[in-house]
C-alpha cells in the first residue's frame, strides 16, 4: 500500500524478518543513570499504585521527555516489569512503566482514572525528577494500547478523569501516543476467529465493564478511545497486524480513519502477517522515530 503524506499517514510493511543492529535505542543499562523501583503515585482503597522510573544518565538530556508505558494483559494481568521502553527510546528519554488497578480489583473506569493519576503525578513532580512536564508521552500494548489512547482522546472528560492521588487539578494531559493493537471501539469490538463471545461476563471486556457487554453498553462506549477524538487530541502512532486473531486490525483502521476525519496528526503502520504482538524488530524504529518527531522536535 501506497504511503499517503498529509496530516494522516499509513504505511503498511511486509511481515518478513528484519536484522537491525540497535545503537542508540538498544543501548545498555549504562546509558541510565538510575531505575527508581516501585515509587507510589496514588493509594487507592487501601491498593497501592506503583511505577516504575528509569531516568536518563546524560546531565544535556534533561530535562528529558518521559514516556508512559502501560502494560496490557487484557487488563487481568500483567505488571509493570520488565518492560522494554527504555532500550527501545534510549538514553534521551526517562520512562515511567506503570501499574494499575486490575478488572479483578475494580471495574472501569478505574484502569484509566489510575493511568491518569500516573501522569498527574509525574507532571507534578517534574522538576525533582528532572523530566519535562510539557512532553509527556504514552505507550502501551494490547489493553495497554487501549488504555494509552484513552489517555491521548479522554483529556478534560471528568468521568475518566477520576481523583485518584494527590495532583488533582494538574493536566492529565499527554502530548504523543502509541497505541499498539489496542482494543479502540468496546461496542462493536469482536473475536477475529469467531471462537469467543466478546461480550460475555466471562470474557476481558465483560470483566472490564463488570458484567455483559449487552447491559453495559454505555460504559463500552464510555471506555472506546473512539467516542472521544477531537481536533485537539495529540499525535498518534497506531501499529496494528493484519494477522492479528486476538484484537481485529479493523478497530485500528476505523480509529485511523476517525483520527484523520477530525484533522489529528496520526500514522497507521500494519504489518504484514503480523500476530497480536511479537512485530519484527524494525517497528521499534517506527516507534522511536514517531516519540523522536513529537517529543524531541
Amino acid at each position: 500500500m501506497r504511503c499517503h503524506e498529509g496530516p494522516c499517514r499509513t504505511r503498511t510493511f511486509a511481515g518478513i524478518a528484519l536484522c537491525w543492529a540497535m545503537t542508540a535505542a538498544g543501548c545498555s543499562a549504562a546509558c541510565f543513570a538510575e531505575t527508581l523501583h516501585d515509587i507510589e503515585y496514588a493509594v487507592v482503597d487501601g491498593i497501592s499504585l506503583a511505577l516504575d522510573l528509569v531516568l536518563p544518565d546524560a546531565p544535556s538530556a534533561r530535562p528529558a521527555p518521559v514516556v508512559v508505558y502501560i502494560h496490557g494483559g487484557a487488563w487481568i494481568s500483567g505488571d509493570k516489569d520488565p518492560s522494554r521502553a527504555s532500550e527501545v527510546l534510549g538514553p534521551r528519554y526517562a520512562v515511567a512503566s506503570v501499574n494499575y488497578r486490575l478488572a479483578q480489583q475494580a471495574p472501569f473506569p478505574a484502569q484509566i482514572h489510575d493511568c491518569k493519576a500516573a501522569v498527574r503525578w509525574l507532571r507534578a513532580h517534574a522538576a525533582i525528577y528532572g523530566i519535562d512536564p510539557h512532553r509527556i508521552g504514552a505507550w502501551g500494548p494490547s489493553a495497554g494500547g487501549h488504555l494509552a489512547a484513552l489517555l491521548g482522546t479522554s483529556d478534560g472528560i471528568a468521568e475518566l478523569e477520576g481523583t485518584v492521588g494527590d495532583s488533582i487539578g494538574v493536566s492529565s494531559r499527554v502530548q504523543a501516543v502509541c497505541d499498539s493493537f489496542g482494543p479502540i471501539d468496546l461496542v462493536t469490538l469482536v473475536d477475529p476467529t469467531g471462537d469467543v463471545d466478546v461480550g460475555a461476563a466471562y470474557s476481558p471486556v465483560g470483566r472490564l465493564l463488570g458484567g455483559p457487554r449487552d447491559e453495559h453498553t454505555e460504559l463500552a462506549r464510555l471506555a472506546s478511545p473512539i467516542t472521544h477524538i477531537d481536533e485537539t487530541d495529540p499525535p498518534f502512532l497506531i501499529l496494528h497486524g493484519d494477522a492479528d486473531d486476538v484484537v481485529p486490525y479493523s478497530q485500528s483502521v476505523a480509529f485511523h480513519q476517525a483520527l484523520a476525519a477530525a484533522g489529528v496528526d496520526a500514522s497507521l503502520y500494519l504489518v504484514g502477517r503480523g500476530a497480536h504482538g511479537g512485530f519484527p524488530p524494525f517497528v521499534d524504529e517506527l516507534v522511536k522515530a514517531f516519540f523522536d518527531r513529537v517529543l524531541r522536535p
